[in-house]
């Protein structure tokens, strides 16, 4: 675990960050390495529903992906979180949640969702603790199952939702 502090920065992706963002996810398993031309679209076309930290050196240490369903405008949905493995051990990963909730939520998102496989405990660990700063009500549901779309190759994908929730508390705490 690193404990020095690492000064980071923190803004929205752009599209020149895809290369960055594919060759971070690559260090960072258990993540699903999505294609560069994916990370692309991510920087550009998501970038308001993204963020990206950098450390004092300019390095990308950290990559969140996310999304507005169009059928729920008040939800996040986080494709991925990623933290370099040099910036572990610092709450990375809870920081640019809150710092992409903050920005959000003046535009009305209320809830978080995200999709976790059950043997991820780092993300459920680092999920679980921001959703109790969020002092947001869970839900869990199973979205994608193994046998029913992954041909079975892939865990389930389990389904958190969190809210409503109300920002300026969390901050507060």
């Amino acid at each position: 675990m690193n404990t020095n502090k690492m000064k980071i920065k923190f803004r929205k992706p752009m599209s020149n960050d895809g290369a960055a963002v594919y060759n971070l996810i690559k260090r960072c398993p258990p993540l699903d390495t999505n294609s560069m031309y994916c990370n692309l679209l991510q920087c550009g076309d998501f970038a308001d529903t993204s963020i990206a930290a950098f450390d004092d050196k300019g390095k990308m240490v950290g990559f969140i992906s996310g999304y507005r369903p169009p059928a729920r405008p008040e939800t996040l949905f986080v494709w991925q979180v990623a933290v370099c493995p040099s910036a572990r051990g610092q709450r990375l990963g809870n920081r640019m949640l809150m710092e992409l909730a903050d920005r959000l939520s003046d535009e009305g998102v209320e809830y978080i969702e995200t999709t976790i496989t059950p043997d991820n405990q780092a993300s459920q660990a680092m999920f679980a603790r921001f959703f109790s700063a969020l002092s947001a009500p869970v839900e869990k549901s199973v979205k994608f199952a193994r046998k029913d779309h992954f041909d079975g190759a892939h865990e389930d994908e389990v389904l958190y939702r969190a809210g409503p929730f109300k920002l300026a508390v969390a901050l507060a705490s």
